[in-house]
This record gives structure tokens, C-alpha cells and sequence, in this order.
């Protein structure tokens, strides 16, 4: 078996909550060695909140240092030299301040990856803003576009400018800077607005507002719902079903599963058949189960299914072999590592770190003895 894809790289983390503490779970699941940096007293603060602590906090180590004391920053600047990124989560300026920043780290480990995540950046009249996913998301026209015609915005289950801006944003920038760090020698610093990184991701918002001024009204355009062959209907038991037949050769697969090739021609149609087409449509759905659709065109290759709850997608057979749920040490279910890679075999090798558990074991490794360990215990700290 070859060694973990990122099997004997250090990252330090300091961020809490979401989204920094996703995107370093993400490299500690493929064989990064991550610290979690967190403050004796309250550290993070995602522990007081359920579940979320440990499913975002798997395969790490955590230490807890007193940064505003010159022991605890000499400390982390010793961690700094043996590490090859560090990520922070501060209000811009902050690391700065407790001299740990970049240009603190840089002429000690010049080879250093040093990410920081913002809600809006380094740079611009908000870089000093507090904010949230849902300010992020609506600062940048996504909430706006969220929801159901005719409807109010609405917010997703899914906290798209942590998650898709913040956590997978950074590790691309993480390792697009570690792969640059072969060849150059020479490490970078990584700006990432949750924000920009949300905007950038609005891809089909753009090209309409490009080609038409202005993007079609909430629910109405191509993907949000303007289609009646991309859309969610009722059925008789108050569950839905999802098409998304875009392609006409798998609207043709669908007409013809239902018995309804009188509706193929629709796909050419104006605006106003498309929305008899639409009525025709939620007519047919509600008038049976879910799982009557569901076995009648499940297997048609129309691109049709149902919409499940988490917990039946948790027990669907495709995710079952596809081996996406784990179970960790202390009894907390997991979603495995998603992206697979050939002779490498994810694993929860330990649970959620507690609060500074691994911080005698670090010290030791940096070459603290037990004596000068208790008094920086006794001091406040660690």
C-alpha cells in the first residue's frame, strides 16, 4: 500500500466552526498531520454544538496555547518551523498582531503554505466585516436566486459559502501552493474570501445577466425551475420527485417511460405549451406514491429520482457501496472521505480531538521537557 497522498505534511490550524475546520479535516483524511491550535480557555467553540465538533474534527491532534503570551507564540513559531501550512480564520490583521502572520513565519520557513479564510477577504471596504454563510450567500446575488417561483428566498440546508466557498476553495488553493512548493521551493500566501469564492461559483447567474441584463426571476431559470422537465413535483403521499431530463434524448426516455410520446414535441415548444406541460406533468406525479414512480422510472435512464430524506440516503444501497458512511471510535456516524484514490484506503484512524489533548505529546515532540511542561501549564500558557 503507498503512503497517504499528503503522508508526512504538517499543517497547523487555527480556525474554528466552519468552514476551517472542514478543509483541514479534509487534508488530515488524506495523511496530513493537523494541529489544531485552539485557545486554553474556550477553544473551539463548534464542541458546544452537538455532533458538528466531531464530524468535522476526525484524524487530528489538538494543542492549546495561550498566543497573546510570548511562551505560547514561541511555541506555535517552533510548531511553524516544522510545518508546511498553516490556515487561519481571524478578522484580517489579527495574526498580524500576535505576530504569527505571514511575514512573521516567512523568513523562518520560507517553503510555508499560509492560507487565510475571510468572509470577504483582505482586501475592500468589508475586509473588516463580521459575517456568516447567509451574509456571504447574499451579498453575492446566490440567495436571491434561491428558492421556489413566485416564492420568498429561501436558505439552503447546505451552508454553500462555508462549505463549497470556504472549505474546498482553501484545500484547492492548499494544494495547488504545496504542488508550486516541489518546483519553486518557495511557499505562497493564500487569500480566500468565502465570498469572491461563492460568487465564482455563479456561473449560469452570470452568463444570463450577461446575455440578457438581468438573470431570469427565482425559480424561473434554465436550472432553477424555468424547465418542466427540470423540476420537482408532488406525489400522492406528500413526498416529490426530482426530473432533470435536460438532454432531449433522456426527455424522449421519459415520455416514453410514462406512456406519454404526445409530450415529446414539447421539448421545441414555446413558453406557454412548456407551462400546460408543467400542469400535465404535476397532474400525473400526484396522482400516484413515490413509490410507484420510483419503480416505474427508476431504471428507465431518464435521469429521474426520488427526493429522499438524509436518513434514507444514508441506507441507500448506492452510498452503501460506495462505503460513505463510517462509524468513528466514540459512536458518531461519519461521511467518509469522497474522493477515492487508487492503493488508498480512507479510515477515521481516531475520533474529535479534546480540548488540548495532544498537548504534552506535541511539546515532547518539539523537545519540551516534563519540567518546563508544567510551568507553562502552571503560567496560563497552554
Amino acid at each position: 500500500m503507498r503512503p497517504k497522498p499528503l503522508a508526512g505534511i504538517r499543517v497547523l490550524d487555527l480556525t474554528r466552526l466552519l468552514p476551517g475546520p472542514m478543509c483541514s479535516m479534509h487534508l488530515a483524511d488524506i495523511g496530513a498531520d493537523v494541529i489544531k491550535v485552539e485557545d486554553p480557555r474556550q477553544g473551539d467553540y463548534a464542541r458546544d454544538m452537538g455532533g458538528l465538533y466531531a464530524s468535522i474534527n476526525r484524524n487530528k491532534r489538538s494543542i492549546a496555547l495561550d498566543l497573546k503570551q510570548d511562551a505560547g507564540r514561541e511555541i506555535f513559531l517552533r510548531l511553524a518551523d516544522t510545518a508546511e501550512v498553516i490556515i487561519e480564520g481571524f478578522r484580517p490583521g489579527t495574526v498580524d498582531r500576535l505576530r504569527i502572520g505571514y511575514d512573521d513565519i516567512k523568513p523562518r520557513n520560507a517553503k510555508v503554505v499560509y492560507c487565510a479564510m475571510t468572509g470577504y477577504g483582505q482586501s475592500g471596504p468589508f475586509r473588516d466585516r463580521a459575517g456568516h454563510d447567509l451574509n456571504y450567500t447574499s451579498y453575492t446575488g446566490v440567495t436571491d436566486q434561491t428558492g421556489g417561483r413566485g416564492g420568498p428566498p429561501v436558505i439552503p440546508n447546505i451552508q454553500v459559502a462555508d462549505l463549497l466557498g470556504g472549505s474546498l476553495s482553501a484545500v484547492m488553493g492548499v494544494l495547488a501552493a504545496l504542488l508550486d512548493v516541489q518546483r519553486s521551493g518557495q511557499g505562497r500566501y493564500i487569500d480566500v474570501a468565502m465570498a469572491d469564492c461563492t460568487l465564482a461559483h455563479a456561473v449560469l447567474p452570470l452568463t444570463a445577466h450577461h446575455q440578457r441584463g438581468e438573470v431570469a426571476p427565482r425559480g424561473e431559470d434554465m436550472l432553477s425551475g424555468g424547465l418542466p422537465w427540470y423540476a420537482i413535483y408532488e406525489t400522492a403521499d406528500g413526498r416529490y420527485v426530482s426530473l432533470a431530463s435536460l438532454e432531449e434524448k433522456f426527455w424522449r426516455r421519459l415520455c416514453a417511460a410514462l406512456d406519454r410520446e404526445s409530450w415529446i414535441d414539447a421539448y421545441h415548444a414555446d413558453a406557454a405549451r412548456r407551462e400546460v406541460l408543467r400542469s400535465e406533468l404535476r397532474a400525473l406525479f400526484k396522482s400516484e406514491t413515490q413509490a410507484f414512480w420510483i419503480a416505474k422510472l427508476e431504471s428507465a435512464d431518464c435521469c429521474f429520482s426520488p427526493v429522499l430524506t438524509l436518513g434514507e440516503a444514508l441506507d441507500h444501497p448506492q452510498f452503501q457501496a460506495r462505503d460513505m458512511i463510517r462509524m468513528s471510535s466514540d459512536g458518531v456516524p461519519q461521511f467518509a472521505f469522497p474522493v477515492r484514490f487508487k492503493d488508498f484506503t480512507f479510515d477515521v484512524q481516531s475520533p474529535a480531538p479534546a480540548h488540548g489533548e495532544h498537548s504534552n505529546e506535541i511539546l515532547v515532540e518539539l523537545g519540551y521537557s516534563t519540567p518546563e511542561i508544567e510551568v507553562l501549564r502552571r503560567n496560563g500558557a497552554m
